[in-house]
């Protein structure tokens, strides 16, 4: 679970170090895309075996992810990814507190908003504030993908769902990612790194977590996710050189405790993809 988690914090560092050649919209198109060919040859779904009805879950599914990441690279692209993270966060607490009737669940929301204002009062100037606003709508669609997947898990069996939502996704931002990346996107060296995206940030945390969730109790589950942005921190400042303030360090953690607490009382939520 551990190696999963600083796998998809490190691949989003990893992303965000291509957006110069790429942008974001074409880093989130060589992730969806590479992602999608790699679980297709693991997979191997069958469309026909599946109904319209799950086949359209399936799709919806694929919208949501698109939307989640194009969102969140673009807010990596205006605030730290420790700062990014912990505002998406917003999306897996959200629920894991809706989902929760406990009066205790107050005390995690507080806590939340104290470390989202500290964090927000600490990004100065309008690109910040567009960062803060994306990181915020891609918490939104986490957590849209988090009830979504819910009933796609139930639906498919093995990775197939995923595969066949994944290739919907990278459908969804192939026009934007084209006008981002132009004729950078047909760079070797830049899709290797972008192999290495998808396999940082979706393919091998996802595989871990899968196997996690079937040896952990889903509370121990939830608390080690909760550490994510704590992770994304540490991984932008090894490979991006993004430091933290006291005061956004102590924001950080106001949103782990958080996360940690809402989440052991509401379950562990599906893997971030």
């Amino acid at each position: 679970m551990l190696i999963g988690v600083a796998s998809i914090q490190f691949g989003a560092a990893l992303a965000a170090t291509l957006f110069s050649q790429a942008g974001p919209a074409g880093t989130a198109l060589l992730r969806l895309a590479f992602a999608a060919l790699i679980l297709l040859a693991i997979a191997r779904p069958s469309v026909r075996a599946h109904p319209p009805a799950r086949l359209r879950l399936a799709a919806l599914l694929g919208v949501v992810l698109a939307a989640m990441n194009l969102s969140f690279y673009e807010a990596l692209a205006r605030i730290p990814l420790g700062a990014a993270v912990t505002i998406e966060f917003i999306g897996p607490l959200g629920v894991a507190v809706a989902s929760s009737r406990r009066a205790l669940d107050l005390l995690w929301v507080a806590l939340a908003a104290t470390g989202i204002a500290l964090l927000s009062g600490g990004l100065h100037g309008a690109h910040s504030v567009a960062g803060l606003a994306l990181a915020a709508l891609a918490g939104c669609f986490w957590a849209a993908y988090i009830l979504i997947n819910s009933r796609a898990a139930a639906a498919f069996s093995g990775a197939s769902g995923l595969a066949l939502s994944m290739t919907v996704g990278a459908s969804v931002v192939l026009g934007p990612g084209l006008a981002g990346a132009g004729l950078n996107l047909f760079d070797p060296k830049l899709l290797i790194l972008g192999i290495a995206v998808a396999l940082l940030g979706s393919v091998i945390p996802y595989s871990l977590e899968t196997e996690a969730l079937r040896r952990l109790r889903a509370g121990v589950f939830s608390v080690l996710m909760s550490l994510e942005p704590a992770v994304a921190a540490l991984a932008g400042w090894i490979v991006l050189g993004q430091r933290l303030s006291a005061a956004q360090a102590v924001a950080i953690a106001l949103v782990v405790i958080a996360s940690a607490g809402a989440s052991r009382a509401g379950g562990a939520p599906p893997v971030e993809v």
